[in-house]
């Protein structure tokens, strides 16, 4: 709809567009005075009296450019004043700089689309005016494809803001923005509707700072450090050095140390020798000739070692001690006496400390995977596919391990489930897991994650990144999300990652990713029409993570601690 006069004045947006291009002058905004590919340059103008109605020149907004049998549109993204000086007595011309992002066409039958690209340019003298609010939803609108609602259009609250969930998940997405612009907020938001839409979805939040356990009272299941059970057992080689040895250097002995004596024990514990009786009585060692006897040789390992160190299967902490003192008392040394002892000290730290007892507390209370995996990734759901993985409560030594053998159970399991089972892994504050820089972070996570971007789609397990620091993301996990919700970035390296993912001709949209406001985002990828600025829909109180939902009544009445609690709770 129309809405130009002359001098820049707008009057009704009830007001019809004219769609020949011989329009009144009173009804043009501005007309085409240079064009490229890309962008073209209008020249309008306006008074002092009107400045505030000429809001079509706003940064960021979409005009339309008449060419008669169709309307191209275009994204303004610079306007300044031809004349240096300003005068208050007359119209001030003005300079408009628009890129092109598609074409609303007319077919034989009056029906309208509107289609990516160019392929009549506008002439000179074409003219621009303000674009009509059907051809502004029909830019935005999926079609075929349907979509869920997650918003409105910045530029007009009329106009819904729609994703497809399918593509958004399937291809990955990754929402990133700087703190305190609504990050969290829209998450919560995005996956309410995915769970909403996939009834096989399960969801997984990797969730650092423990602000999710509030978001969605009647859909997750919050786990935290005192009531998560995972096993050392589950843990790779790599994942359970991690945590082991992450504290101080290892000696150099230790990690083949480790790797030998808990392939010995898995072996012990599946094939035992003593009788069931000496076990129940107490029996310390289950006593067998070990199969890492004789001396070390060179050239690989035994094939039984090979085979059995890194599989899930169940075996026990005091084998494990039983193995190293056995190897302590080897005549024939095959490993540094020093080497061994400092093992079984760290080991019997770890499984004394209380902060691990969620590894080691009641890990042989589980004789499989099955109990553990259906407490995390919901089978069956019970009415509640999220599970909010509280990772603040870990201590910091483990966290990159507990990511990895999540991240790698996801996998495995929406594998195993032939796609009966999608599972989605929601990485909050993905730059610690998977940094830029290959030196930093742990290795097994970044590959556990990185197994998932790259080959998950095809059976069923979806990825997502919430970052507010994506210059210091992994690219490779970057470039594989294909729907992508940029919030407002200062940093100009950030901006610069989001430049270069955006494949359509929306680039100067970035320009102003500084300056948009809380819950606003610029979307762009496969999981919408076209690149929007959109405003994310706003939560109920209860549905907000963290504090955001808490009353002031009840921020009133939170724990109050007293010295000797605080003193309590950090030795705990």
């Amino acid at each position: 709809m129309q809405l130009a006069v002359k001098s820049g004045i707008f009057e009704s947006d009830a007001m019809p567009d004219r769609r020949d291009t011989k329009q009144p002058p009173e009804r043009v905004l501005g007309r085409v005075i240079a064009c490229d590919g890309a962008r073209a340059t209008i020249l309008s103008a306006v008074s002092t009296g009107s400045w505030l109605a000429g809001d079509a020149w706003a940064i960021g907004r979409m005009i339309s450019i008449n060419l008669g049998s169709s309307r191209i549109v275009a994204l303004v993204y610079r306007v300044h004043a031809v004349e240096a000086a300003w005068t208050d007595t007359a119209e001030n011309p003005i300079r408009i700089e628009v890129e092109f992002l598609g074409e609303v066409l007319e077919g034989s039958d009056g029906k309208t689309r509107f289609q990516s690209g160019i392929t009549n340019y506008p002439p000179i003298g074409a003219v621009a005016h303000r674009i009509r609010t059907g051809d502004l939803a029909l830019v935005h609108d999926l079609g075929e494809r349907g979509g869920v609602v997650i918003g409105q259009i910045t530029q007009d609250a009329s106009i819904p803001a729609t994703v497809n969930i399918q593509d958004m998940l399937s291809r990955h997405f990754a929402l990133l923005g700087t703190t305190g612009v609504g990050k969290s907020s829209a998450v919560a938001l995005l996956l309410r509707k995915a769970v909403s839409v996939r009834p096989r979805l399960r969801v997984l939040i990797l969730d650092p700072h423990n602000e999710y356990s509030s978001a969605f009272p009647e859909l997750a299941l919050t786990i935290d450090g005192d009531a998560l059970d995972l096993p050392f057992w589950m843990f790779k080689q790599e994942e359970l050095a991690e945590v082991v040895f992450r504290g101080r250097p290892a000696l150099d002995d230790e990690p083949d140390i480790l790797r030998e004596v808990v392939a010995a024990a898995r072996t012990r514990y599946r094939t035992p020798t003593a009788p069931d009786l000496a076990r129940d009585l107490g029996s310390s060692l289950l006593k067998r000739p070990l199969d890492i006897g004789g001396p070390r040789a060179a050239g690989p390992e035994p094939v039984q070692a090979q085979a059995s160190h890194d599989a899930p299967t169940p075996y026990r902490l005091k084998d494990v001690f039983a193995i190293i003192d056995e190897l302590i008392g080897l005549h024939e040394q095959r490993w540094p006496r020093a080497a061994l002892r400092s093992l079984k000290v760290r080991l019997e730290s770890l499984h004394a400390d209380p902060r691990y007892r969620f590894m080691f507390g009641r890990a042989n209370m589980y004789e499989t995977m099955a109990p553990i995996l259906g407490q995390i990734f919901r089978v069956p759901m019970h009415g509640r596919p999220i599970t909010a993985f509280q990772l603040g409560g870990l201590p910091g030594e483990v966290v990159n391990a507990v990511a990895s053998v999540l991240s790698r159970l996801a996998f495995e399991l929406a594998v195993a489930s032939q796609g009966a089972i999608e599972v989605l892994v929601l990485c909050e504050e993905a730059h610690r897991y998977v940094p830029s820089d290959p030196q930093l972070g742990f290795a097994p996570t970044r590959q556990a994650i990185a197994r998932i971007a790259k080959e998950g789609r095809k059976y069923g397990a979806y990825l997502g990144v919430v970052t507010q620091r994506p210059g210091e993301l992994d690219p490779t996990i970057m470039s594989q999300c294909s729907t992508i919700f940029a919030m407002r970035l200062a940093n100009e390296r950030d901006q610069q990652i989001i430049r270069s993912a955006i494949s359509d001709a929306s680039a100067s949209t970035i320009a102003f990713l500084s300056s948009i406001g809380n819950r606003e985002a610029i979307a762009f990828g496969e999981g919408v029409a076209t690149t929007m600025r959109m405003r994310f829909a706003a939560l109920a109180p209860h549905e907000l993570p963290a504090m955001g939902g808490k009353t002031a009544a009840e921020e009133g009445a939170r724990f109050d601690p007293t010295l000797d609690d605080l003193v309590r709770r950090m030795r705990a």
